[in-house]
């Protein structure tokens, strides 16, 4: 080794020894990336730290005052956050604190969606379109809802791979996040219709828990999957159900058939996602993993 390489090498092993935050801090920055950049009620968004080489070394992330889970997601640390359709437009602090002490802090806004009302009957075998089936209909939904809110959750995420839509064919027939006027009442349709012929084979968006997977006077044949971390996908109207609560199901998995099962007026597939029990927009969802 000639002079001038030995007095480079002792330089850069001095620097080294002496000097290794610098030298981490132009490669570890930490960062919290927040995509996409603006948000309306109804939207997730997917929370990313950068500089970071594991979980473990995020103690805690918090949106408002909703704790929120972590998982490794393209080899970083990464976090959904479900903004509620109901959730009060404004400013939301988000907190990434670390194992070391050291904590992020980044403000989100959340937009007003824009408000749409639209008329929708209620068909004969739930009565039809009288003042006792209106009653009936909010009175049974709000049950239903119950049970469906209060769903247990896995700790980690079940998942490996990106979410896929449940139908091979993907046609938006009705839109997620306007209220429909039944009577005096008004109902939030906090879902993705798509069209879908009685019999169609429906998939499991991702590895997931069957946490539901029965029949509701309103819903319908339902199934629900628990993705682990508060992430859970809702399948409803289906005409069969393949799959029984409790079990383990894999990616791309046939776990039902389509159909029209409870309040609908035709066939179809009606898709809900849930973070955290906030209701979001699946077309949004399904976005974060393009």
């Amino acid at each position: 080794m000639t002079l001038s390489k030995k007095i480079l090498f002792c330089g850069l092993l001095l620097s080294i020894l002496f000097f290794p935050s610098e030298i981490r801090a132009e490669t570890d920055v930490r960062d919290v990336k927040i995509f996409p950049a603006r948000v309306i009620q109804g939207e997730p968004l997917m929370v990313v730290i950068e500089g970071v080489k594991n979980a473990s070394e995020v103690k805690k992330i918090t949106f408002g005052a909703e704790p929120l889970g972590v998982f490794m997601y393209q080899n970083k640390p990464t976090t959904l956050i479900g903004v509620d359709l109901r959730k009060n437009p404004g400013d939301y602090d988000l907190v990434a604190q670390f194992s070391d002490g050291q904590s992020i802090k980044k403000i989100i806004t959340v937009g007003a969606r824009e408000k749409i009302e639209a008329p929708l009957g209620i068909p004969q075998k739930l009565g039809g379109n009288t003042k006792e089936s209106q009653n009936k209909l909010v009175n049974t939904l709000a049950e239903e809802n119950k049970i469906l809110a209060n769903l247990r959750t896995g700790k980690k995420a079940f998942w490996r791979e990106d979410f896929i839509y449940p139908l091979s064919q993907i046609i938006v027939t009705d839109v997620y996040g306007y209220s429909r006027k039944t009577g005096e009442y008004s109902l939030a349709h906090k879902g993705t219709d798509f069209r879908a012929k009685e019999g169609t084979k429906v998939m499991a968006m991702n590895r997931g828990v069957v946490r539901i997977a029965r029949e509701f006077r309103n819903y319908g044949k339902v199934i629900v999957v628990d993705h682990g971390l508060g992430l859970m996908t809702f399948y409803l109207h289906l005409s069969k159900i393949n799959v029984n609560e409790g079990e383990l199901v894999r990616h791309e998995q046939v776990i039902g058939l389509s159909g029209q099962t409870g309040y609908t007026l035709a066939p179809h597939l009606h898709l809900s996602i849930r973070i955290n029990n906030n209701s979001i927009d699946p077309l949004k969802f399904m976005d974060l993993f393009k």
